[in-house]
């Protein structure tokens, strides 16, 4: 497959440029305000934002467990300035930085705590979660194919419930005469492949916590219902990552949201439940699903347990770079390209948060571009795209 250069943050006005000079330190802001984080960790933290937008790439600590990990991942970049990193690459590293300044992986009082759990478990308390959660009553009595679609799309447009993404997101946005906001649409092959082996094992690699995560589960849960699938492996971050990125954590409290409504979300809550424990339902993860690597890069052994699964669901932005690779294809690059080396028949479920897409139709995009906007970057747009593996 043809390359395309790497993403990197060090060019003015671009949106890899504004994640690090406006979105991180406005995050940095709200991680601060957000706990009370004594002056060791907040000193710790504004010289990590002073550093990631005007200092030098500063490896990991003596004694991080890890340390030896991101000094290989990262040779060649120390000492050069963060914007020469590959975006990917950087973004990850900061958020891996983050986590060393609030003091989470030390051995002091605030050693496990997730920073951006009060932003976490406010979004999943919050009124609007009610209302989603009692649409699911609404949902009986409709045909199974309109069922399973509702739940799908649901699962899809949950992405735009991203906490980072909304740090910066512009408000107001209008929709682009003739342009839809679902760009490629390959639900129907998605619903074949699992139709071609009914009760197999589906992978859901899950993205953001809260709002996302549940239209996750719900679908998961109909998955199992159906006879879809036999079994379904979720797997999640194995430490916070990336604001709102979802952890066991975060799985057991979207569970406890459902098991604690009314109505079908509630029966759903438990079914699930009963699923973790009778072994049909399981939660997993891996130290590469906190890599600044993607997914060509994989390790033998999840590369291994990835490819048996009949399907495997990307949720998300971050997921679709690492997918694809995070580089400026152009967007009519064929997806089963850029996604041909992933080890299962993968389906990609994102809206749209990042300059990466692949597999739009020239006519559609010379209309995107028409608009002037931001179409790569606004999340309006999503794409549900599958290619069928190897």
């Amino acid at each position: 497959m043809p390359t395309a250069p790497v993403i990197r943050s060090d060019v003015p006005g671009s949106f890899a440029w504004g994640v690090f000079h406006r979105r991180h330190p406005e995050l940095v802001r709200q991680v601060l305000d957000a706990l009370p984080y004594g002056p060791s960790e907040r000193a710790a933290v504004e010289r990590l934002s002073a550093e990631s937008t005007t200092g030098v790439l500063e490896p990991l600590p003596d004694g991080a467990h890890d340390r030896d990990q991101w000094l290989a991942w990262g040779e060649g970049l120390w000492g050069r300035p963060w914007g020469e990193a590959p975006f990917l690459w950087a973004e990850s590293y900061f958020y891996r930085r983050l986590l060393d300044a609030t003091g989470y992986f030390g051995p002091g009082a605030w050693h496990g705590v997730d920073p951006f759990a009060p932003f976490k478990d406010a979004e999943l308390a919050g009124a609007a979660v009610d209302g989603e959660l009692a649409a699911l009553d609404e949902l009986d009595g409709l045909p199974e194919r309109r069922h399973a679609q509702a739940l799908l799309s649901s699962a899809l447009w949950g992405n735009r419930a991203d906490l980072g993404f909304r740090i910066t997101a512009a408000a107001g946005s209008t929709p682009a005469a003739g342009v839809p906001d679902l760009l490629v649409d390959d639900s129907a092959a998605l619903w074949s492949v699992l139709d071609a082996a009914p009760g197999g094992r589906v992978a859901v690699i899950a993205d953001n916590a809260g709002r996302e995560l549940l239209p996750d589960l719900v679908l998961i849960d109909h998955l199992l219902a159906d006879g879809r699938a036999a079994e379904v492996v979720l797997y999640v971050k194995p430490q916070p990552y990336f604001v709102s990125d979802a952890t066991m954590a975060d799985v057991l409290a979207a569970l406890r949201r459902l098991r604690g409504a009314r109505g079908r979300a509630q029966a759903i809550g438990r079914r699930l439940w009963r699923a973790l424990d009778g072994g049909r339902l399981a939660v997993r993860t891996h130290p590469f699903f906190c890599a600044p690597l993607p997914y060509h890069d994989m390790p033998a052994d999840l590369r291994a347990e990835l490819g048996g699964a009949a399907l495997t669901v990307l949720k998300g932005d971050l997921n679709y770079r690492r997918l694809v690779g995070d580089r400026l294809w152009p967007p009519t690059t064929p997806f089963a390209g850029a996604a041909g080396h992933f080890p299962s028949p993968v389906a990609a479920l994102r809206t749209l948060k990042s300059d990466v897409v692949v597999g739009v139709g020239a006519d559609l995009v010379a209309a995107l571009d028409r608009t002037g906007g931001a179409w790569r970057t606004s999340g309006r747009h999503a794409v549900v795209q599958v290619n069928g593996g190897a």
